[in-house]
Parts: C-alpha cells; structure tokens; sequence
C-alpha cells in the first residue's frame, strides 16, 4: 500500500498487526521532516539567551529515543513554540526562567494525565473544532515556511521543484535531495564551514540549582501558562487525530500524551534543556518525507546525542550547514501534508462552518479557537436551523 506521499506504508489497515520500529533510509529521510521547527528555536535560544548547547540538545536526543521507541509511530518532539517566542522576545527572560517554565508546564502535564482530566478536557473537542484546529496548525506552517522560503528566492524555488519531483519520483528520498542542495549551498557560501567544527567531549551540568524564585515566578506567568492552550490543541488533541488516521495500528490517547509530555519536562530542566512538547506539524512533517515508525525519531535522537556529547560548541555551525530558505521549503511541505489530515467528512453543513471558524481562529490563538470552536458547535446543534 501506497500513502499520499508517494512511500510503502509498513502497517496502516485496520486490524494488521504493529511491526516494530524500522531503521533504514527512508526512515532516516523522515527524521530531518521536523528541522523546520526546530533548528531556528534552537539557534534562538543559543544565541540570545545563551543557553548550553549541550544540555539543550542532550534532552532532545534522548526524549525523541524514548518516544521513538515507546509510540512506535513518528510522535516528534519539538520546542514549545510559544514559550520559545516569549522568552527570547522579552527582556526579563532568564535561562533560569526557561528552565522553571519547563518544571511548571511538565508538573501540569503530568497531573492531567496522571488523574485522567485530560481525556474529558479533549472530549469537548468535537471533530469540527479539531479538524479547524489541524487545518489552521497546516495553514500557518505554509505561511511561515513561505516566509522563510522568501529569504532566499533563487535557493528556495530550486528546493521546492526538486522536493515536488522526488515526491512523484519516489525511488530516492526528497529530504536527501533537500539536504544535499542546502548544504551545497552553504558550502559555496562558506568554503570553510566544515574546517571550523571543533570536536570536544562534553558532560552535561545540574542546571536547575540556578533557577531561583522569581525565575519560577516568571516563568509561570509569562512563559508556561499562555503556552498551555497550544500544546493542549497542538501536542495533545491534534497529535491524538493525526496519529491514530495515519497509523491506526499503533494508537495513542491524549492520555499518554500529556503524561510523556509532562515527563519529558520535568526531566528536561535537569540537565539544561527547554520546553519541549509533541505536535502535529512535526509529525506532518516526518511523516511526508518518509518516517512510518519510531525508528526515524530514534535515528534522529542518537544523532543529536553525537553532536551534544562531542561537537556542543560547534553546534551553531552545524546548523549553518541547513540554509534558512532550504528549512522553509521543508516546513512548507509539512504544513500541506498537516493539512490534508484536515480533510472534511461532515454530513451537514454547520460542522463545516464551525471548522471554518475554528481554522481562521487556530491561525492566531489556538486556545481562543478552542473555545470559540466549542461554543460555536455546541451553539449550532442547539439553536441552529437545519
């Protein structure tokens, strides 16, 4: 069987049995799917707030194994988007700060899933709110990756062509061909790019005795608490939809979402790494450049492993090597492979409307269209004519 994508899908009827993680190329293809979220987050906090590249990507590495080789599926882990906007975005944000934000979200998360109040928060959601709020996450990844694409018009439309044509090639991975083209680029650019890539062993440090009181204050209010609504419709409700269409062998719940997402969080401090959640883009992501299982986020975590413990301070390089405008081609394509996930199956047409709604409102405030997608349904089914 054959998936939008253009790839052999492993185990996606109902009723086949779960295989195992696999590890090959096109698995390895899928694990660069997510790059477009997650190396300007990190290159942010790198070099604004001065955060250790080790610690940083040392708990990337080993959350993507885990959850590699616990959900089986491509579930990624990504930076808090919000929590990453914010902090590098106001004045008074400490590492600190970042790191009391990453205890206080991954306590909450947690208790929600430990106690089980997860699952009746998602069941508010009805398919029209979560299909708006899927679509909306798809539509703002395309804008964005446009956005990054238009830095650089003569790279990205190269990128684009040749990403459509390995689509519809499919013998060869397009994530390699994007790969090969940035960094080709980047070496015209800086000949010397790789002769400055230094290798040193490094341990990681307890970064949690530096987080003081105010740190945890601020990083509560002004960091943790507006981004509870986004990781609840992105990470938790959205992952939970895409997951389950996608691979309806190896199910997740919502439920085991927020508890491997409070986990992750609460751990992620120790060592000095960020807020980190699932979601929906970076598995649209993985998933339309060739990743059927957990084995590309392990794959991808054991490489971030390599580059924490032996080229931490030469990270910012490294990433050099992934032009900007190479990144936005690849989050251009997640966010249409995000989209079609949306697809609308509805039998009437206030369910239709109400995703509408809840789309336009994803696009600017995930947790204002969850509630207003909510009302608007619930409002409908109640007053609306037929």
């Amino acid at each position: 069987m054959r998936d939008s994508a253009g790839l052999e899908d492993p185990a996606v009827a109902k009723g086949q049995k779960a295989k195992g993680n696999v590890y090959n190329w096109q698995e390895l293809a899928g694990a660069f799917g997510d790059l477009g979220t997650l190396i300007p987050f990190v290159v942010v906090y790198l070099t604004i707030l001065h955060l250790n590249p080790m610690g940083v990507l040392l708990a990337f590495g080993l959350s993507k194994i885990v959850s590699g080789l616990y959900y089986r599926t491509p579930v990624p882990v990504q930076p808090m988007k919000v929590i990453g906007m914010s902090a590098v975005t106001q004045a008074s944000i400490t590492p600190g700060a970042v790191y009391g934000a990453g205890l206080v979200t991954g306590l909450a998360w947690l208790v929600l899933g430990l106690t089980g109040t997860i699952t009746y928060i998602t069941r508010l959601a009805r398919p029209p709110v979560v299909k708006g709020i899927v679509l909306g996450l798809g539509l703002l990844f395309i804008l964005d990756g446009a956005e990054m694409m238009a830095t650089n018009f003569w790279l990205a439309v190269p990128g684009a062509l040749l990403a459509v044509g390995l689509f519809t090639y499919r013998k060869f991975p397009a994530m390699f061909g994007l790969l090969a083209l940035g960094a080709g680029a980047a070496f015209v650019q800086e000949p010397g790019l790789l002769s400055e890539i230094r290798f040193g062993f490094t341990l990681p440090t307890f970064a949690v005795a530096s987080i003081s009181w105010s740190d945890l204050a601020t990083g509560t209010i002004l960091l943790a608490l507006p981004q509870l609504p986004l990781t609840l419709g992105n990470a938790v409700i959205s992952t939970t939809l895409e997951n389950n269409e996608l691979f309806p062998d190896r199910k997740v719940t919502e439920r085991k979402l927020s508890i491997s997402t409070g986990i992750m969080n609460l751990l992620s401090p120790l060592i000095g790494g960020v807020p980190m959640c699932h979601g929906a883009g970076g598995m649209a992501g993985h998933v339309k450049f060739g990743a059927r299982t957990g084995g590309a986020l392990v794959m991808l975590g054991v490489l971030m492993l390599v580059i924490a413990l032996f080229f931490s301070q030469s990270v910012e390089l490294i990433f050099r090597i992934f032009p900007t405008a190479i990144l936005g081609v690849i989050l251009f394509f997640a966010g249409a492979e995000l989209s079609l996930a949306a697809k609308p199956d509805f039998d009437n047409r206030h369910d239709f409307y109400v995703m509408i709604i809840t789309t336009g409102l994803a696009m600017w405030n995930i947790g204002a269209a969850f509630i207003v997608g909510i009302l608007a349904y619930y409002g409908m089914r109640r007053w609306a004519r037929p």
